[in-house]
């Protein structure tokens, strides 16, 4: 016996035509951003320049798969895809933070290459590099604007906002790198702020990887203890033992449940129902991280399922 809680379709489908339209803006503003900072970055000779266009080359990469996703999430599950298309999400967000990791990996040992190589390069015209940073910050902070009010909706928003995020301080590291150069008349600043941009980027690539792999590997959602979530469905009336309890997270702000429960053998159908309505209560209203997709198999005192019991053994 089962009942299963799930977000309604007409919340969905409102955030994904939102997600996908604050995507789609910030994607064309990043994209135009991308092929000025390669323009600049050939004319200017940058380090920094070229590395903060690297980096806007993985946020086109990742901002175009999440906009795609964003646009797939809308559509309704199916028997093919029961959960439709949200573990896209995680997958967009996983793919995003192994680029940025690389890129971020590259640009250091760039960096030192160019500050303690036997020839630094020159940068050729600063005043221009100057002028590039200021109209990539300039594009970075709309992009912000944009996603902001989403970035908390779900991994796939999250990881852009993070991307334009990451892409506005290495905006400002460019600009600092040419008021410095301009002030000092030293070009090895630039290698500098390439490295500072690069170590923004490797924490924030790490987190994300690290939290979409959590979701990949469907690990207990944070702040939920099962040890606590068992004991608390045992003090249920009629529920002797609760044992093949497991819980995940399908995508952001879908974590599901799934448990038998040993109810006493003469319970009566009305009251295996009572008993499911207050497990479902208690998933969704007493702990931490509120569960509204859950399933019960509810098993009469004494039963055994000789098949189950082989595989757990």
């Amino acid at each position: 016996m089962a009942r299963t809680h799930t977000h309604t379709d007409t919340d969905m489908a409102g955030k994904g035509m939102d997600h996908a339209g604050r995507l789609t803006t910030t994607l064309i503003l990043t994209g135009t951003i991308f092929v000025a900072e390669v323009v600049g970055a050939v004319v200017t000779g940058s380090l920094a320049l070229l590395v903060d266009a690297g980096h806007m080359m993985t946020d086109v990469s990742v901002l175009a798969a999440s906009t795609l996703t964003a646009y797939l999430m809308r559509r309704r599950p199916n028997n093919a895809r029961t959960w439709g298309w949200a573990r896209l999400e995680v997958i967009t967000a996983a793919g995003g933070g192994v680029l940025l990791l690389f890129v971020g990996l590259y640009a250091l040992v760039e960096a030192g290459m160019r500050l303690f190589g036997a020839e630094s390069d020159t940068i050729h015209d600063v005043r221009l590099l100057l002028f590039f940073g200021i109209l990539g910050l300039a594009a970075n902070v709309g992009s912000i604007l944009v996603l902001r009010a989403r970035s908390g909706d779900n991994m796939n928003m999250r990881a852009a906002f993070l991307e334009v995020c990451n892409d506005a301080l290495g905006s400002v590291a460019v600009i600092v790198s040419a008021v410095v150069m301009m002030t000092t008349g030293w070009d090895g600043f630039d290698a500098i702020a390439g490295a500072f941009i690069a170590l923004l980027m490797i924490p924030r690539a790490f987190i994300l990887v690290r939290d979409a792999m959590r979701v990949l590997l469907e690990e207990t959602p944070e702040g939920l203890d099962l040890d606590k979530v068992r004991e608390h469905l045992q003090q249920v009336p009629h529920v002797i033992a609760v044992h093949d309890l497991h819980a995940s997270v399908v995508a952001t702000g879908m974590p599901i449940l799934t448990a038998h429960v040993v109810v006493d053998r003469d319970m009566t159908m009305e009251q295996a129902g009572e008993v499911l309505h207050r497990m479902q209560d208690c998933l969704r209203e007493h702990f931490p991280v509120s569960i509204p997709h859950t399933t019960f198999q509810l098993e009469p005192e004494g039963y055994t399922n000789e098949s189950a019991s082989r595989i757990h053994s």
